[in-house]
């Protein structure tokens, strides 16, 4: 049977790498290959590294203006990205070369877009009074948070709650579903 491997991408605690990588250890169908990041200091680098799968750490200069990652995402042969707190614009070679697949903490279209991560979306969602706030899995395109929609699961938001209350329902069902929703993606659209 061919294994599907996956690199993650992640830029920041790398909480959702860990659980990702965690989830298909053992597996006989789905490998995470390895785990790339644009900050030499993230800890999403250690999470992976100390779970036994490589990391990569990339500048700018050879995300956007060589074709270095995606030739070395191509000799490692793998078959889905999929970005978990990556918060740079993904370029259109990496776009054309795999099928790339990113978590987003609110049910989009709502707080979507450049600069809308982390606090920032949960804050938005208390500022606008939202009664209910999730997750979203969809296709990464060319613009922030705009590709198709895979998957969406919500819970509910109280008055009272702090954008910290919020973010700490949201990472739940982050680490509930995202492994999953991969696992299915790539052993049916791969």
């Amino acid at each position: 049977m061919n294994v599907k491997k996956i690199a993650i991408f992640a830029s920041g605690s790398g909480t959702n790498a860990q659980a990702i990588i965690r989830y298909f250890t053992g597996s006989e169908r789905v490998e995470v290959d390895s785990l790339w990041s644009n900050k030499p200091n993230a800890l999403a680098l250690k999470r992976a590294s100390d779970l036994g799968v490589e990391t990569f750490v990339f500048d700018r200069n050879q995300f956007y203006e060589t074709d270095e990652v995606v030739e070395r995402l191509k000799e490692r042969m793998i078959d889905l990205v999929v970005l978990a707190g990556f918060l740079w614009l993904v370029p259109e070679k990496l776009i054309n070369g795999f099928p790339i697949v990113n978590i987003h903490p609110a049910l989009l279209p709502k707080y979507g877009g450049k600069g809308m991560y982390g606090m920032k979306v949960h804050q938005a969602v208390v500022d606008n009074k939202d009664t209910e706030t999730g997750i979203s899995i969809h296709i990464v395109n060319r613009n922030y948070d705009e590709g198709e929609l895979i998957f969406q699961a919500k819970c509910p938001v109280y008055p009272d709650d702090s954008p910290e209350e919020i973010a700490k329902k949201v990472h739940e069902l982050e680490y509930e579903y995202f492994p999953s929703v991969i696992e299915k993606y790539i052993l049916e659209k791969t």
